[in-house]
């Protein structure tokens, strides 16, 4: 038996520091295929509308959303070009609802079948690697790994890149909760806060990872870090919150035009 686990763990390693030659395969397709595009990166937040989501929709715009999204599907069309979820509690309630998504393409760490268990269907797997220590990485090629820091938004971010995408507005990214904590670990609550578009989106909350604001900032300031070193522009089109590290832009006046 420990020969047999010994035998799996070095054939994960193997994969692992070979992932675009297995698994990661599947995501070279995935680079340059929107050059010169713009994006909507899609919060869960307070602020979110189902009604910003349905223009969205009415553009043909690329969209990134996240984890419980689905809960917002009732009250509008639209539906997200790219759905991404790194959080295995989350996934673990989840199954059913994240099988049942219609998008182009739905990202999940590897991880999640390798050590959690999590067995989703019609996903594509990309490898994630945390580091809690020193400079956040940034990720330049997601065929081999995503750099994880706390806010899968980050994550989206590096995939829009790899798929040459310039302009990325972000909107529902409220960065703003209930419940928190703050870099060294303590609780900070904020009882005129909510957390979500919705009451019902994290009914099991009390199971669920209490977020980081301040290590959330140091990823978004990150973000912008490599992006404004390569041309890439990042917008904050949130109907309000606490994300200041970027640009902020009306949402509405994105369409004007349109």
């Amino acid at each position: 038996m420990d020969f047999l686990k010994s035998l799996k763990a070095r054939v994960r390693n193997f994969k692992t520091a070979h992932f675009q030659l297995f698994e990661g395969h599947s995501l070279l397709a995935s680079r340059g295929i929107h050059e010169g595009s713009r994006c909507f990166i899609i919060g869960n937040g307070p602020s979110l509308r189902a009604e910003d989501l349905t223009r969205i929709q009415e553009n043909g715009e690329i969209s990134f959303a996240f984890n419980r999204i689905f809960h917002i599907f009732p009250n509008t069309p639209w539906r997200p070009t790219y759905y991404i979820s790194q959080d295995e509690k989350m996934l673990a309630g989840s199954i059913d609802e994240v099988n049942s998504i219609r998008a182009e393409r739905k990202f999940i760490p590897i991880e999640m079948d390798w050590y959690y268990g999590i067995h989703l269907s019609g996903v594509t797997p990309f490898h994630i690697v945390t580091e809690e220590k020193g400079e956040i990485d940034f990720s330049e090629d997601v065929a081999r790994y995503v750099a994880n820091s706390k806010t899968v938004v980050y994550t989206a971010i590096q995939f829009a890149v790899y798929m040459g995408i310039r302009e990325i507005y972000l909107i529902g990214v409220d960065h703003h909760f209930h419940i928190s904590q703050n870099d060294k670990g303590e609780i900070v609550v904020d009882p005129t806060a909510k957390d979500y578009f919705t009451d019902t989106y994290n009914q099991d909350k009390a199971n669920l990872y209490v977020p980081n604001t301040d290590r959330s900032t140091l990823t978004f300031m990150a973000a912008r870090k490599y992006a404004d070193a390569h041309g890439i522009k990042i917008y904050n089109a949130t109907r309000g919150g606490k994300l200041e590290v970027f640009e902020r832009v009306d949402f509405d006046s994105l369409f004007t035009s349109n």
